[in-house]
């Protein structure tokens, strides 16, 4: 398939359809991968040594496109030695994470992310494991590299219930405490709690050696607002209500948010944290982007 044509599957609002979260993460980093030969992040290991011939179950990361692109034959390089990568996606499945208006909430989003980098990873023979949490650990799942997981991972992702409340800080305390081998730490969250503990818990994982990447998940309008005539709204992880004219108050509302999302962009540039803001309207190959990008850094 046409990268462009995988493209169109890539959009939320299209893999939200989909029933099956498998095919929908399968779906995400082939068309990724489909792509990928025209960027310079398509190899992750360290010394090449030679070519094969590709056989039915190899990774589509070792094929060399350029050597196709010669002989339309597909080939796969070898290395001397590779390097695998223990990681750890944690979703956070509070309430906030179910508000969504461009048909699909962030919770949902944040699953197709998460699925998307695991399924991304065991496809690499990098170890990952998962985790859950609102105001505490819901479920945590060690980090593990082969492909059968994966089935276990992505069961336990579809039937991720939203929470209540949120404590990412001391979740994050709580896993940097946990997790003893150096790796990979992939926090997806709209980052809705109190700012300095959030970045304290993340600054744990760094203080510990490991390397960090940030999504911060938004729905469009949790940006700009941009709500019409008088509009009820509720707090949905306190249950407060409050009813107001939204141009009233919109100027000062997208002051106070770009001023958070700057404030955790600068503090995670600050301590060596990548950071990436996404809406819930792009398409997911940005997260496996950014993803690709941190792990050629490890290497």
């Amino acid at each position: 398939m046409d990268a462009s044509l995988y493209r169109d599957y890539l959009t939320p609002e299209i893999l939200s359809k989909i029933n099956n979260l498998e095919l929908r993460a399968k779906l995400v980093v082939e068309g990724f991968i489909t792509g990928l030969h025209r960027s310079p992040f398509h190899g992750f290991s360290v010394e090449f040594s030679q070519h094969r011939p590709y056989n039915t179950g190899d990774s589509l990361r070792f094929i060399d496109w350029k050597v196709f692109g010669r002989t339309d034959r597909f080939y796969i390089k070898q290395y001397e030695e590779e390097t695998n990568l223990k990681s750890y996606v944690l979703l956070d499945c509070s309430q906030s994470m179910t508000f969504g208006t461009s048909g699909i909430t962030k919770l949902q989003y944040g699953k197709y992310m998460a699925a998307a980098l695991i399924y991304l990873m065991l496809m690499q023979r990098d170890a990952v494991g998962l985790v859950a949490f609102d105001s505490e650990i819901k479920k945590l799942l060690p980090a593990r590299s082969t492909l059968p997981y994966l089935q276990v991972l992505l069961g336990e992702l579809e039937h991720a219930a939203p929470g209540a409340d949120t404590d990412i800080g001391q979740v994050l305390h709580n896993m940097a405490e946990r997790i003893k081998r150096k790796g990979l730490l992939i926090l997806i969250s709209d980052l809705f709690d109190q700012p300095d503990k959030i970045i304290a818990g993340l600054r744990h994982f760094r203080h510990n050696k490991h390397e960090v990447l940030v999504f911060q998940l938004l729905d469009p309008l949790e940006r700009q607002l941009d709500f019409k005539g008088e509009i009820q709204f509720e707090d949905l992880e306190t249950g407060e209500k409050i009813t107001t004219q939204p141009w009233y108050i919109k100027r000062d509302y997208q002051q106070k948010i770009e001023e958070y999302i700057r404030f955790m962009k600068s503090q995670c540039r600050n301590n060596q944290i990548d950071y990436q803001l996404i809406t819930t309207d792009y398409s997911l190959d940005l997260a496996l982007m950014e993803y690709l990008i941190k792990r050629k850094k490890l290497i």
